[in-house]
């Protein structure tokens, strides 16, 4: 039985890699921070997987909980929004980090398979040339300090000289929650999402082909069925929430400077590990059937009020009331 290290366990692809892990049998041990909702949330597990809370940045910690394991899934980084807000904490954690367990597998334990995930962010903007393929140019929007990291990061594992596999995750799709961040993506961007039971089934599947794997990179993303714009997909969710798009301000959207796109080759993981399960219309149902009819009834009823205090929190539309030339820049066309 494969001994699997998993990092992040209580994040949304985290927790669903997991429930997998443990599903398949495998020997799992998990890190994860020892905040308040982590424990709660992994504290079912225990029995069924060995929990360590702690810092991936604890050198003695990832040495001792990497030196019996056959793989290594690291999903543990600090994401956006705070990945922006805080770019000093994020190479910290998404590279330091990352460096810790590359130099554990080199030092005590060679025969480790690392399993990274990346990004779609480390593409840039493509809003002017949606399809994306491994092999094109890396190059991170302007202030997205999380694909910065991500792109030291891959060259960091690249060079190393351990057996590894980097997927470059593209927006991976849970029960999706409103954040000031939805406005910094303009509406025409094209989108491939993916589930997080797919992106967790891949993972996964992966411990089994690591021999193929081993130094390539692929663009994880669902597949042509899992293809949208973005405008569609907030029209879709409003609608599964029970909001009123029209209060939604166009003009509380970004223009440029973000990323996302359409995979030209998310068919090549999946030739390998089989996992695209899920489509945009499998995605919106599960969303619906998750959402109860309580909260869509008062949504109808607080349209209105609930739309106007999120567009009060939309980035670029502050930057254009308060004339911030460089925000305005950094959005706008």
């Amino acid at each position: 039985m494969l001994k699997v290290l998993l990092t992040g366990a209580a994040g949304s692809i985290g927790h669903e890699t997991l429930k997998v892990l443990i599903e398949k049998n495998y020997e799992v041990t998990v890190i994860d921070l020892p905040t308040k909702k982590n424990k709660k949330l992994l504290k079912k597990y225990m029995g069924q997987a060995k929990i360590l809370f702690g810092s991936i940045n604890d050198e003695e910690l990832i040495t001792k909980a990497i030196k019996n394991q056959d793989a290594v899934i690291h999903l543990a980084a600090i994401i956006p929004p705070l990945a922006d807000k805080n770019p000093d904490l994020t190479r910290k954690v998404n590279y330091f980090g990352t460096l810790n367990i590359v130099k554990a597998i080199k030092k005590y334990n060679k025969k480790c398979f690392l399993i990274y995930t990346s990004s779609v962010s480390v593409y840039g903007d493509r809003i002017d040339n949606p399809w994306i393929k491994v092999g094109d140019k890396l190059k991170a929007s302007y202030s997205d300090y999380y694909a910065y990291t991500k792109i030291e990061t891959e060259k960091l594992i690249a060079s190393s000289h351990i057996n590894y596999t980097i997927f470059r995750l593209t927006g991976i799709m849970g029960h999706p929650k409103t954040d000031p961040l939805m406005f910094h993506m303009p509406l025409n961007t094209k989108m491939e999402i993916a589930s997080t039971q797919d992106t967790a089934l891949a993972l996964v599947n992966a411990l089994e082909h690591t021999k193929k794997l081993n130094h390539h990179i692929y663009n994880l993303g669902g597949g042509k069925n899992c293809r949208t714009t973005y405008r569609d997909f907030i029209t879709n969710m409003f609608k599964i929430y029970g909001l009123n798009i029209k209060f939604l301000k166009e003009s509380a959207f970004a223009e440029k400077n973000f990323h996302c796109g359409y995979f030209l080759d998310s068919h090549k993981l999946n030739d390998i590990l089989n996992f695209q399960h899920d489509s945009l219309d499998s995605y919106y149902a599960r969303v619906k059937s998750q959402t109860k009819g309580l909260v869509r009834n008062i949504s109808k009823i607080l349209s209105r009020p609930i739309i106007y205090s999120l567009n009060k929190k939309s980035e670029p539309l502050q930057a254009k009331k308060k004339n911030d030339k460089n925000l305005i820049s950094r959005f706008f066309k």
